[in-house]
């Protein structure tokens, strides 16, 4: 969710740019604003940015074991005889030769 603070202070910039004859009506407009902010934004299912920030970093080292897997993987294959390959990934006996 979006920090209130956050929203509180769009609300009351909005409400200052009211022209000075209007102000009277300056708290409820406020109110008005922040509910619906806060509507639009719920509907939006926003995160915060440490919400952001944190599933970033998780995204980076995910990543990085990816690849070290991948590289990993690579240079198993690579010391695989050539025929070892295809012994590996012949089926075994089939159930009638048990």
């Amino acid at each position: 969710m979006l920090d209130p603070k956050v929203i509180d202070e769009f609300a009351r910039r909005i409400a200052e740019s009211v022209p000075p004859g209007l102000r009277t009506l300056q708290q409820d407009m406020e109110k008005n604003f922040r509910a619906a902010m806060q509507a639009a934004f719920a509907r939006m299912d926003l995160v915060t940015r440490e919400e952001f920030d944190v599933q970033t970093q998780v995204l980076t080292r995910t990543r990085a074991r990816l690849e070290a897997l991948e590289r990993r993987v690579a240079d198993l294959e690579a010391r695989l005889p050539a025929d070892g390959a295809e012994s590996a990934t012949a089926p075994g006996p089939a159930a009638s030769d048990l």
